[in-house]
């Protein structure tokens, strides 16, 4: 069995499987090299000489550039090489290429059927603040009726927040889309808006932005305006208990799932293990006509022309190409350079470069055509890859993603965290290691594709997805991770 792993025939470097002695054999394939240091698992090492100022190649892609001569079997990281991002790039378009017909799947899952065609995989009332100053009642409301109602349905949750006063333009905009888009998902059969009554983000506002045949389902309190503040905003959950706890689940096909994808404290082997896995699962829900959801733009800097080359149109292309120089040039506005990326777990799992980052991160996509484009707070409407508008922090971009109608989100993780979001979202560690300690955080392990396949392990988490989307919760959901967080981008008066 190979020490280390190339994933293309172009590398110049390789992955370590496992860490790596010093003055030790190590087997690439076929080769074998004799490295002169130690080398952690998920680093790469040099397979070949690469002289100073020439290109890195994983993945079959440029990562960047040496910046020192690299033997054959060195440590290959930021000691000896750096990023080669700039803050603008010129895209190429070209007509899509004819992709083959990814094959469908008859597989179904148990979920809830909504007026609007929709799917929800939960049955659930939220309480949703439109402002900070409410998250407290909202959740206090949430505790006493999910005591209350306990076992009618499959949860009542708040969803606290700190912002909705004191903002402006689109700052005030992205709190109050994402609000209103919660208010819309399918996994929330009822849906209590609580506001205050002075704040910027008004509930007359928010609600015109929803659309009349979607409200039914939502109730709203202004707390200024009523004396026992607590006590009705129990009556409207109790009104709308009654309302959706007979709903029950029926057959659905994989074409009602909406699957958001992504990634958070990658390592060096989130590129070769769950991320192209996750890449199998899209392209098993887009084959059934499906929806996946693309976010965290920052980190497809560098890879983004393999997204562009997906691209179904001239017009989704060009929207794709500004989303993310505008994405860049929000960095540069203020100040920081696009390639302010990877994070210190991320350098620990021997990713170096944003470039080595985002080659990985895109395999999430799989093959699946880009077909869409939407802006922060927006929702997925077309069968396909939509690529979304949001930031790489993991909070904000599974709310995001949530807020975009996922109704399951994959989550890839190399180092490991607890977060869990307002839809289902399934922990996939990179490494066995991983899997086996934090057990309590993980849901799947897909280091199993090193030793078994990626044939087994598709197999393994679509069976899984398909129990998530029908019921069985995740290791957030029994840990009771249930967060959202948004996206400030703004002046705070």
């Amino acid at each position: 069995m190979s020490d280390a792993i190339r994933i293309h025939a172009a590398d110049n470097v390789a992955t370590a499987l496992a860490d790596l002695a010093a003055d030790g054999a190590v087997a690439v394939g076929s080769q074998r090299l004799t490295i002169s240091e130690a080398i952690g698992r998920g680093h790469k090492l040099a397979l070949v000489p690469i002289a100073r100022g020439t290109s890195v190649i994983k993945y079959g892609f440029p990562i960047g550039v040496a910046t020192a001569e690299i033997a054959a079997g060195a440590h290959v990281h930021g000691h000896n090489l750096a990023t080669a991002l700039t803050g603008s790039d010129d895209y190429v378009y070209a007509p899509p290429l004819a992709v083959p017909p990814l094959a469908s799947s008859a597989h179904q899952f148990m979920g809830y059927a909504r007026a609007d065609g929709r799917v929800g995989t939960r049955n659930e009332i939220w309480i949703l603040p439109t402002v900070g100053c409410v998250g407290n009642l909202a959740a206090r409301v949430a505790r006493i009726a999910g005591v209350r109602h306990a076992g009618r349905l499959d949860g009542i949750h708040a969803f606290k927040h700190p912002f909705g006063c004191s903002q402006l333009g689109d700052d005030l905009g992205h709190t109050r889309g994402l609000v209103a888009a919660l208010a819309q998902h399918p996994n929330a059969g009822g849906v209590l808006i609580v506001g205050l009554g002075c704040e910027s983000n008004q509930l007359t506002a928010l609600l015109d932005t929803i659309p009349e045949g979607r409200r039914g389902h939502i109730r709203t309190l202004s707390a200024q305006a009523v004396e026992d503040d607590e006590a009705a905003s129990l009556a409207l959950v109790d009104e709308l208990v009654e309302a959706c706890a007979d709903t029950r689940r029926t057959p659905a096909p994989l074409s009602a799932l909406t699957l958001g994808v992504k990634c958070g404290g990658s390592d060096g082997l989130s590129g070769l293990t769950a991320n192209p896995l996750v890449g199998r699962m899209a392209d098993a829900v887009a084959a059934a006509e499906g929806k996946v959801i693309l976010t965290e733009i920052p980190e497809i800097f560098g890879a983004e022309q393999l997204l562009l080359d997906r691209a179904v149109s001239r017009d989704v292309f060009d929207r794709t190409a500004q989303l993310v120089q505008d994405f860049k040039a929000y960095f540069t506005r203020n100040g920081e350079p696009v390639s302010e990326n990877p994070s210190p777990g991320n350098i620990a799992g021997g990713i170096t470069t944003l470039e080595e980052k985002s080659l990985g991160a895109v395999q999430k996509g799989g093959q699946v055509p880009l077909v869409d484009v939407q802006l922060y707070g927006g929702e997925a409407t077309l069968p396909g890859l939509t690529l979304l508008e949001a930031p790489g922090n993991d909070a904000v971009s599974s709310t995001a993603l949530t807020a975009a109608g996922a109704t399951v989100i994959l989550f890839t993780t190399g180092r490991g965290t607890p977060l869990g979001f307002p839809a289902p979202t399934l922990k996939i560690a990179s490494n066995s290691e991983l899997a086996a300690r934090k057990s309590g955080w993980i849901d799947f392990d897909a280091g199993m594709v090193i030793g078994d396949g990626f044939d087994m392990a598709s197999d393994a988490l679509l069976d899984l997805i398909i129990a998530t989307a029908s019921g069985k919760a995740t290791r957030a959901e029994a840990n009771e991770e249930r967060d959202i967080a948004i996206w400030k981008s703004g002046v705070t008066l």
